[in-house]
């Protein structure tokens, strides 16, 4: 069995399930970094090459009966980070960059008004960390901190640290909660410092695990 982790070649192309819908898939795309579902558009064979040519997700148009790049006029383009086919070869899963609002709308996602939740708020947690250090808004505390250097950082996840551990056996759920809140703020702002981020210590966790 292929594994559809791999990149596609010419022959996976070719193989896939084009036949079911009069030459069209249908195509989920993914945030790469929080996961959060962004659009569902169609493709069909040279849709998927020309996305997989210039890494820029590319639809096929049934109303106006050509292909169309997202964010060709707004500017908010989808880069490619990988194209998945599903286990029947007939659906296609894009995760990509997304540069600014996906829906016409404005909004991040098509499905949804909200942006990421659950686990995968971490990686918007880090974006926003990203662009606070790179704001120059001195009003900042995330930009000061990272100012101060890894060393002053790395004191505040020690005191943060220390703060959740005496929660763990002093104070209710709640106040752990706030806690490991503070202790994971400010663990993003060092990984960003140190030049690394959620993604990568998922790659470690998963890593070990198998």
């Amino acid at each position: 069995m292929r594994d559809r982790n791999a990149a596609l070649t010419a022959a996976d192309i070719a193989s896939l399930a084009w036949d079911k819908m009069d030459g069209l898939l249908p195509a989920v795309v993914q945030d790469s970094a929080t996961g959060q579902v962004l659009m569902l558009g169609y493709m069909n064979r040279q849709a998927l090459e020309t996305t997989l040519r210039d890494n820029l997700v590319t639809f096929f148009s049934r109303s106006r009966n050509s292909l169309w790049q997202k964010g060709e006029t707004s500017g908010n383009c989808l880069a490619v980070v990988s194209v998945l086919p599903d286990c029947d070869s007939d659906a296609l899963l894009i995760k990509a960059e997304p540069a600014g609002p996906t829906c016409h709308l404005g909004t991040r996602s098509c499905f949804s008004e909200e942006g990421p939740t659950g686990v995968g708020f971490l990686a918007e947690l880090a974006r926003v960390v990203r662009d606070r250090a790179s704001g120059g808004d001195e009003s900042s505390y995330t930009a000061r901190l990272l100012a101060e250097g890894p060393a002053r950082i790395a004191q505040k996840v020690g005191e943060e640290g220390v703060e959740l551990a005496l929660a763990a056996v002093s104070r209710d759920k709640d106040g752990c909660i706030d806690e490991a809140s503070d202790l994971i703020y400010h663990l993003t702002v060092l990984m960003e410092a140190r030049g690394f981020g959620w993604d990568e210590v998922a790659a470690r966790l998963i890593e070990r695990h198998r």
